[in-house]
């Protein structure tokens, strides 16, 4: 192992400077007061879980997971996200708590990332947690939140994809048969390999109807006429609830005039496996990934052994920060006095006057200082309190 450069970060680490900080307080703070007024209490868990829950209920792939040993000798890992530690509060702390459920969280995760794909190892996550109740006004509710959200950190031009994955899972079983099969289109769906797909299809020996079928898979994305579409490509039990399910969450979407913003994709696959029924992505434009995610997980909470239904959705604010496309601006800091030694009790007695009145004030001894005018150039307001009593006072 070569010896590590003094100032080189682990990889997926990133820094965070004061004018990003700022620019991300804002729009955190914008989103925590929109989701408050909705009535979602938050919540905290530990950095720190046991690997043999939380690291396994994740569903993140073990090579991701950031483990280390405790003194005991038990494995530990960095929560990789924060939907499977809210749910074993759930299933523990809260379990005699009133149901449902509204939970928020924000929270930093971590999974490890390959070094050439150039991904945060390590990113801040916005979300909530609507836990017990299995109804699609609930999945409706999360999805007009995330979007409230979006627009309350001031992002306007976004969309949303919703899916299914219960839909997904049965039409594959119902066509391919075999968990390899349908693993492996699976796969090609999430990764949006769709001429990898097509070709697949072309090696499969099933008749000409199927491979039809699956094709035209592809093609259901766009407006509500989509679940026609779909309707006419299954014929299990599953897949037709599943489509009712869709319809009545379009039906909850429109009532909360939120049509123009919502595409059907009955393509979407997301990379946690505990999603069962309607999953969904947030889009914007010029930006090639999703800046949040969520859907239904109605068995994850099994794991911890107390079932119950769940959904909720998580925002990535890094990605969102991006989105918005908004400059970094150079901090403007409110006031400062600049003062020189005999002159430091009246500076702090100017000081403490003005935090009072919640101004924000530096106060920085002259000796401490190269540049008086570049520094002097970061406040709104200066204050020179320099010299002997009486002299050398002003503001500019």
């Amino acid at each position: 192992m070569s010896k590590l450069f003094m100032f080189e970060k682990p990889v997926g680490m990133r820094d965070t400077l004061p004018e990003l900080y700022e620019l991300k307080r804002q729009v955190r703070d914008g989103i925590a007061k929109e989701v408050a007024r909705w009535g979602y209490a938050p919540i905290e868990t530990p950095t720190l879980e046991f690997y043999e829950t939380i690291g396994s209920a994740s569903a993140i792939l073990d090579q991701q997971l950031f483990k280390l040993l405790d003194q005991d000798g038990n494995t530990l890992v960095l929560r990789p996200d924060m939907t499977a530690p809210i749910a074993r509060i759930a299933a523990s702390t809260l379990k005699e708590a009133e149901r449902p459920l509204r939970l928020t969280y924000d929270a930093p995760v971590f999974r490890s990332q390959q070094r050439e794909g150039g991904k945060s190892a390590e990113f801040e996550q916005i979300g909530v947690e609507l836990i017990g109740d299995v109804s699609n006004s609930a999945d409706g509710e999360v999805i007009s939140l995330m979007m409230a959200s979006l627009k309350q950190a001031g992002l306007e031009n976004f969309q949303v994809a919703i899916g299914h994955h219960g839909f997904l899972n049965s039409f594959l079983y119902e066509v391919l048969g075999n968990d390899a099969r349908v693993d492996t289109f699976r796969r090609y769906l999430y990764e949006k390999n769709y001429v990898g797909f097509r070709n697949e299809v072309d090696q499969l020996t099933l008749s000409s109807i199927d491979k039809r079928r699956l094709k035209e898979y592809l093609g259901l994305k766009g407006g509500p006429e989509v679940l026609e579409k779909a309707e006419a490509l299954v014929e299990s039990s599953e897949a037709k609830t599943a489509l009712k399910q869709l319809y009545e969450l379009i039906e909850v979407l429109e009532a909360y005039n939120l049509s123009d913003k919502i595409i059907i994709d009955l393509n979407l696959v997301m990379h946690m496996s505990y999603y069962t029924g309607t999953v969904f992505e947030a889009y914007s434009e010029g930006l090639g990934y999703p800046l949040g995610s969520g859907g239904r997980y109605d068995e994850l909470l099994s794991k911890f052994h107390d079932p119950e239904p769940a959904t909720g959705f998580g925002l990535i604010l890094d990605r969102l920060t991006e989105a918005l496309g908004k400059s970094k601006e150079s901090i403007m800091n409110d006031v400062c006095i600049i003062y020189s030694n005999e002159r430091r009790k009246e500076a702090m007695e100017q000081s403490m006057k003005l935090r009072q009145e919640d101004r924000t004030v530096v106060m920085q001894d002259i000796k401490g200082i190269k540049d008086v005018d570049a520094y002097s150039a970061q406040f709104t307001e200066v204050i020179y309190l320099v010299g002997t009593n009486g002299n050398g006072g002003g503001a500019r």
